[in-house]
């Protein structure tokens, strides 16, 4: 075997320190050293940030289901947190809060909105109706009444959201036929899909209404 393949023999290593007790004694200076390595210290700001009540708030004139009010609120509140939080009008849902599903729908100045994409504080001065501003007094509304007779809800939380979408869909001229209906109703989702009786239910109605 050429020289300098050969294993060196114990004769020709270095006197002191063998490799096995370098390599622990090395490993024992790095331990040390990080034990006494410095911490990074995070530092956090001592005073929080507070909203103060009343701080930053805008008025806001509203026409709700005929009547007018003029209220103080968060520039971020949304319709839906105002009707139901400010007003007591619990009739409009909070479902999804993220403007897919529909519950919340009111009307407002005569046009359907997903009252929880909408902020209060850019409606003033708005004629806003809601599911408790349809009927005339004892008088149901036809779309009521129609979805009553067509057995057009099961658990009931998406039903306000339905009517009020229903409603102006005849108001929008758009419940020409079934197709119709179902195409402009399509934002309004119903988990215990009682779709078809929705259809029937706006049908009849569209004539009550016309």
């Amino acid at each position: 075997m050429p020289r300098f393949l050969r294993r060196p023999t114990r004769k020709n290593q270095p006197s002191g320190l063998s490799r096995r007790q370098f390599i622990g004694g090395a490993g024992v200076v790095v331990a040390g050293a990080a034990a006494v390595a410095v911490p990074v210290v995070v530092t956090r700001s001592s005073t929080p940030t507070v909203t103060t009540p009343g701080e930053n708030l805008v008025t806001v004139g509203l026409r709700v289901n005929g009547e007018s009010t003029r209220l103080e609120t968060d520039p971020r509140s949304t319709l839906l947190d105002t009707l139901r939080e400010r007003l007591g009008l619990t009739g409009t849902k909070k479902g999804c809060d993220r403007g897919q599903c529909g519950a919340c729908t009111v009307h407002v100045d005569g046009q359907r909105v997903l009252s929880c994409l909408t902020l209060a504080a850019s409606l003033d001065g708005a004629d806003i109706t809601t599911i408790e501003g349809l009927a005339d007094g004892e008088q149901l509304h036809p779309m009521q009444q129609a979805f009553i007779d067509h057995d057009g809800f099961q658990c009931g939380f998406c039903t306000s959201g339905q009517i009020m979408s229903a409603v102006a869909l005849v108001q929008e001229g758009h419940a020409g036929s079934d197709e119709e209906i179902r195409e402009h109703m399509s934002g309004n989702l119903c988990r215990c899909s009682a779709y078809p009786f929705i259809t029937d239910a706006i049908r009849d109605a569209r004539e009550v209404m016309a």
